[in-house]
């Protein structure tokens, strides 16, 4: 489902004003491989992303996204980074202040597919190969595979 249940009935009561949302980015990672996407509404290149919904840990949403987006099952490894994205202005004019998790995971099963339709590829690429890939997501995935230190916060400096 690319918007979730519990969001469409915010925006029946709110309209398109501005929502703060829990999101995840789920870093699924295979050797010196990361799992991408090709997102059905932008085209993007991108890691395995959501939103987390009522009363899920994040960690199982991520692992719930990368089964729905690409039917793969991956265990969640670290919390990597925690950050505030910029306001997001989607297609239809919605707009959401995102809090993104972003998660190192471990590919456990699978072949790769666009499972719900929210992605019309996915498959792995090279760690060292992301052409295509925004900076902001090249990031992401840099933070998650950068090894096993702490999780990154932005602000509280």
């Amino acid at each position: 489902m690319a918007t979730p249940e519990f969001v469409l009935e915010m925006r029946r009561h709110l309209g398109q004003v501005p929502i703060p949302l829990v999101g995840v980015t789920a870093v699924v990672v295979r050797g010196d491989e990361v799992l991408l996407g090709r997102r059905s509404d932008n085209g993007a290149l991108t890691p395995i992303t959501g939103i987390v919904d009522p009363g899920e840990e994040p960690a199982d949403a991520a692992a719930r996204e990368a089964l729905e987006e690409a039917g793969v099952r991956v265990r969640v490894d670290r919390l990597a980074w925690v950050h505030q994205m910029p306001r997001v202005t989607h297609v239809n004019g919605d707009q959401a202040d995102y809090l993104d998790l972003t998660f190192r995971c471990a590919w456990i099963e699978g072949e790769p597919y666009p499972a719900d339709g929210e992605m019309t590829e996915v498959g792995w690429r090279g760690l060292d190969d992301l052409n295509g890939v925004s900076e902001h997501h090249v990031e992401r995935i840099r933070v998650a595979v950068g090894g096993e230190g702490a999780t990154r916060f932005e602000g509280g400096r």
